[in-house]
């Protein structure tokens, strides 16, 4: 399939989202961890363009839509964006090899705004770990040495040679997932069984329309996004950037 710029993957999943239902919704946790699952299979935006684009025409032809109810969550759009990926994937079997550009690809970040992300994220690392000194000291040692290791990448940002922000993505891609290892291990039992009692609650209506893959998957970028924000800790990737 085509390559995309997940750097700015979610915003125009979002926007189209709204033209479509003619209304700016505010993001639930259900809609952003599917936008995330989506980007982690390396479907392209106009697949998911086109996805959503069906799945608005199924609902409105559906009985609910005569209704007067409106389409409110992604999560109607899935079976529809799967679909449009799997039928771009057959398309594009045996058109032979994808042409190279001869020049370099633009940077989707000034390295202002990238230096000042690294910033920031180092700062709101620093500011969890004094939240949690007196309760959680491990916890708030591996905070510290994420925003150390998030420093280390500065003079990267500041160096005049080619960026390699694939490369860099990777390295706080890794970091957050070590973080991530972390906050499970020291987060509450009853604030797990919060976030559970809240996913499954967001989930209900859709469960019958996902497999069991899609499902496990969606369950584990839901529980990360609400884990990060109960410990109040930044996400890393540049995914988030935007």
């Amino acid at each position: 399939m085509e390559s995309f710029n997940y750097f700015n993957y979610y915003t125009e999943i979002e926007e189209h989202f709204w033209k479509k239902r003619g209304a700016h919704l505010l993001v639930s946790p259900l809609d952003w961890a599917i936008v995330e699952t989506w980007q982690k299979a390396g479907i392209p935006v106009g697949v998911v363009l086109q996805g959503i684009d069906r799945a608005f025409e199924s609902w409105q032809r559906s009985k609910r839509a005569a209704g007067g109810r409106q389409l409110k969550s992604l999560a109607y759009c899935v079976d529809a964006v799967l679909d449009a990926a799997a039928e771009a994937q057959e398309a594009a079997a045996g058109t032979g090899p994808e042409l190279k550009r001869t020049g370099p690809a633009a940077e989707p970040f000034s390295r202002i705004e990238l230096r000042k992300y690294l910033e920031r994220n180092a700062a709101r690392l620093r500011a969890a770990a004094e939240r949690q000194q007196a309760k959680r000291v491990a916890l708030a040692e591996r905070l510290k040495e994420t925003a150390y290791r998030i420093e280390e990448l500065l003079p990267t940002i500041e160096s005049p040679a080619a960026l390699d922000l694939e490369d860099l993505e990777r390295r706080v891609t890794v970091l957050e997932a070590k973080l991530s290892a972390a906050l499970s291990a020291d987060v509450e039992e009853e604030a797990l069984l919060d976030i559970r009692r809240e996913m499954d609650r967001a989930l209900a209506p859709y469960r019958r329309k996902m497999s069991a893959e899609q499902l496990a998957q969606l369950e584990r970028q839901y529980s990360q996004k609400r884990l990060f924000e109960h410990f109040g800790v930044p996400r890393l990737s540049f995914f988030y950037l935007t």
